[in-house]
């Protein structure tokens, strides 16, 4: 198990993580303003998945990996690059469909598929795991790879709840912002712009060792 003093600390730079706006948090009010709560639901069960994929990586090591291999690096950050910044021109040249409390647009297995798809990749969770949460392993230590998996753990278990709570939230008030064009606008030109802008702020992120 990891020291509690690190325990402490790990959950509070992870809180601080969850409350930064990314591309899972864009992604599960989407389709929870656009599908409902059940699909809400159903993208955040694909985000934590894709959480899970991050979280076990760092655990067996392979964040170690990509943190001394700059060329596997760059490859993993330009892909994420790619796709926040084709994802943002697509949803702002893509008029979104008329929405209705009583209607959906994608099923449940499709929004499962993006939140995998989203996180697995996030460029914000991957930089997390790169270049903080190796701080709080004691790499030395027997129990190096446990106190990996139980901080990973952690770390899906608060992203569940902060990832569901936005859903809770935002199909609370889904029906309210269905009545104006707040809905649309969050759909295609926030999403769009906050996308792409994502995007560009991964652009600047440099491997942990200071190499270009």
């Amino acid at each position: 198990m990891p020291e509690t003093s690190n325990l402490v600390a790990f959950i509070g730079a992870t809180v601080v993580l969850l409350l930064i706006p990314g591309p899972a948090i864009i992604l599960n009010l989407n389709r929870t303003l656009a599908d409902g709560r059940s699909h809400g639901l159903a993208t955040v069960a694909g985000l934590e998945i894709g959480d899970m994929i991050q979280a076990s990586l760092a655990a067996l090591g392979l964040s170690a990996v990509l943190a001394t291999s700059v060329s596997l690096f760059n490859a993993i950050k330009w892909g994420g690059v790619a796709y926040l910044v084709f994802t943002g021109v697509k949803t702002l040249l893509t008029r979104p469909d008329e929405l209705r409390s009583d209607s959906t647009h994608t099923t449940l297995a499709q929004s499962f598929r993006q939140g995998i798809i989203v996180n697995a990749l996030n460029p914000k969770t991957s930089l997390f795991f790169l270049s903080i949460f190796p701080q709080f392993v004691d790499a030395k230590a027997s129990n190096a790879k446990v106190q990996s998996l139980v901080l990973g753990l952690v770390f899906v278990v608060l992203a569940t709840i902060f990832n569901g709570s936005y859903t809770l939230m935002a199909s609370g008030l889904r029906d309210w912002l269905l009545r104006g064009r707040a809905v649309y606008v969050m759909r295609r030109y926030v999403s769009g712009f906050a996308f792409i802008g994502l995007g560009l702020l991964a652009m600047t992120a440099g491997h942990p060792s200071g190499a270009d």
